[in-house]
């Protein structure tokens, strides 16, 4: 028997997966009078000169680290955030539509930045009530946050003990950090562009590692 005992380190359960949130990196800005690409019927900007330098920066900090995986939304911008490390690692990222980013109804394609800018009184019941389905025809937090679960729990199924590196979106990264913790709905809103957050998910248990990690920037 040991006359030592040290304190507990942090090992993820047996079959757990290891999953490294990553924000895009920041994108076009919006222009009045002009839409962003869409893609099933969300705005789909590119990233802009920063936000790749992101990318870059993003794949120097982890190029390094064993991830098995990478996964992407169905917006170019993830894409394109990934694409660094993707190529730094030869790894095909693959596509996990459920992770895409809150859908803004009738102002997405680039009308929510002015309205958020401009303090649209929908925008701040939308941030009183923590609820994006505050906005005309916008998702609610409760389908937001349903999707990103089960779409992160997905990729946890096909990759038991294992690092993934999912590349998201804003929202997204709040919904899955308020699930695992129990938070209010915009508890974990406002993740960085490039940021790095990470959660364990071990079956129905979500384990919050890490928040908004921006010391590779």
């Amino acid at each position: 028997m040991s006359n030592e005992a040290r304190q507990h380190r942090f090992t993820p359960p047996q079959g757990a997966t290891d999953i490294l949130l990553i924000r895009h990196g920041e994108t076009q800005a919006a222009v009045r009078g002009q839409t962003f690409p869409m893609v099933d019927g969300q705005g789909d900007p590119p990233l802009r000169p920063e936000g790749e330098a992101q990318a870059h920066a993003v794949a120097a900090r982890l190029k390094s680290e064993a991830i098995d995986a990478i996964y992407v939304t169905t917006m170019q911008r993830t894409h394109q955030t990934a694409a660094p490390l993707a190529t730094a690692l030869g790894i095909a990222p693959l596509v996990e539509a459920d992770l895409r980013e809150v859908f803004l109804g009738d102002w997405d394609g680039g009308e929510f930045r002015f309205r958020a800018a401009e303090n649209d009184p929908a925008i701040l019941r939308a941030r009183e009530k923590e609820c994006w389905g505050e906005l005309p025809g916008g998702e609610t937090f409760v389908a937001l946050q349903a999707r990103v679960v089960r779409g992160l729990r997905r990729i946890a199924g096909a990759h038991p003990d294992q690092l993934v590196a999912v590349v998201v979106h804003g929202g997204v990264v709040g919904a899955a950090l308020a699930a695992a913790t129990g938070s209010r709905n915009f508890g974990f809103n406002g993740a960085d562009n490039g940021s790095i957050s990470r959660v364990v998910i071990h079956g129905e248990q979500m384990i919050l590692r890490g928040f908004n990690d921006v010391a590779h920037l």
